[in-house]
């Protein structure tokens, strides 16, 4: 029996339903409990991690440095900044565009660029300014993120058997069509793009990508782009931003990160880039501009990272700091280039780990996913992330990350041929 309750009778916080129909075991949660379990039953065992999303390497000298100068600068009263402007500061912003933008030859201006703790926050809280009964398109395998995000807000509908939701419109990426996602047969307000991609490390050309832009304006869609992994790209011809393609500044979004550059995991600062000319209409028709929108938000919900990360943010565009980040990526993929040499010289089909530091691995006779985690680990001590995890389209896979120390990567590689044979 549904009971309806007078709030003006009885005062009692109500819970957002909608939160409620996310699943309660997070499933990147259950993948470390089941690694902490492994490690109290086998304390003898060196378990090497490819699973992780999280630096093995340190910061840069350059980084650290300019922390500890805005350290300084905070503990003198004559250069203390307090709160700062609520797109960030004008120093990174500008460097932003001089560096990430300009030199790719695309023109935007200081106010489209809005500083962020971190990709996450931004994906998250964009879902806020856009009405609840949007149609959403992802491709499958996705991150989850960009699915949770919208179940808690309602946007989603209801969870199926077969493991999606019923309002989500799947676009299946598999070794059929290279995981290159087929345009959608029906119009969708909103798409996720993640290129290049986690989980499957895979990307897409400009070709490709002006086809997306092409269908967002025909449709009137919104194109979320998350270009978190751009540095990690090796070939010249693949875009590193959305705004390299003609007509995607009036319906693209596009989020970055520094979190994986050059070890900044730990200080939570990115940006998300607005152009004016994107926009959502209201149900009346009126066109409205979402640039503004998201700075009245941010007054609301957040604000912009430390003074400290961002002026560690803004050294990684110094020769320095490209030097350094240069470094860190080359470190990475050269991890990955090892692994996907050593995995396909053992039989297995790989995806990925090019143009970025994931491999998408399908595992041997398909086997399940979680079952082929739980007989690496158990059987080598090596924790893997199962596909399923991102998606029904991951069954079958598992990924691999390679923000690893080399030494690990070589030894978790050792074992696996040994297991193999």
């Amino acid at each position: 029996m549904h009971i309806v309750i007078d709030k003006k009778e009885e005062a009692m916080a109500l819970m957002n339903e909608h939160f409620l129909k996310l699943p309660e075991n997070y499933f990147f949660a259950d993948i470390v409990k089941k690694v902490n379990s492994f490690r109290v039953t086998h304390p003898k065992t060196h378990i090497i991690d490819l699973g992780k999303e999280d630096a093995a390497l340190p910061l840069p000298p350059v980084v650290l440095e300019a922390m500890h100068g805005a350290v300084d600068e905070m503990a003198r009263q004559e250069t203390l900044t307090g709160c700062g402007p609520r797109q960030g500061y004008s120093s990174l912003t500008e460097a932003i565009l001089k560096h990430d933008f300009a030199s790719k030859g695309i023109q935007l201006s200081p106010n489209e660029i809005y500083l962020t703790n971190g990709a996450r926050e931004a994906i998250s809280n964009m879902s806020d300014l856009l009405r609840h009964d949007n149609s959403i398109g992802v491709t499958d395998p996705i991150y989850p993120l960009y699915v949770d995000a919208n179940v808690s807000v309602g946007r989603a509908g209801a969870i199926q058997d077969n493991g999606k939701w019923s309002n989500v419109v799947y676009m299946p990426c598999s070794y059929v069509n290279h995981f290159i996602p087929q345009l959608p047969e029906q119009p969708i307000d909103i798409i996720y793009l993640c290129y290049p991609d986690n989980p499957t490390g895979t990307v897409q050309r400009k070709a490709e990508l002006k086809k997306w832009i092409h269908y967002a304006i025909e449709h009137d869609t919104l194109l979320l782009f998350d270009a978190t992994y751009e540095a990690y790209i090796q070939d010249k011809d693949i875009p590193h931003s959305i705004y390299e393609i003609k007509g995607a500044k009036k319906v693209a979004i596009e989020f970055r990160d520094f979190s994986m550059t050059a070890g900044c995991t730990g200080l939570q600062c990115g940006y998300v880039v607005i152009p004016k000319e994107v926009t959502a209409a209201t149900l009346a028709g009126q066109r409205i501009a979402l640039n503004p929108k998201w700075e009245r938000l941010t007054h609301i919900r957040f604000g912009t990272p430390a003074y400290i990360a961002q002026r560690a943010a803004e050294a990684l565009y110094t020769p320095e700091g490209k030097k350094a980040v240069k470094e860190r990526t080359d470190y990475y993929m050269t991890n990955a280039r090892l692994m996907k040499e050593v995995l396909t010289s053992c039989g297995l089909t790989v995806y990925g780990g090019e143009n970025a530091p994931f491999l998408w691995v399908m595992t041997p006779s398909r086997l399940p996913s979680m079952k082929f985690f739980e007989r690496l680990l158990f059987e080598t001590g090596i924790v893997v992330t199962p596909g399923v995890g991102f998606g029904p389209g991951g069954e079958g896979y598992v990924q691999l990350t390679a923000f690893n120390d080399r030494k690990e990567c070589e030894e978790a590689m050792r074992r696996i041929r040994g297991w193999i044979s």
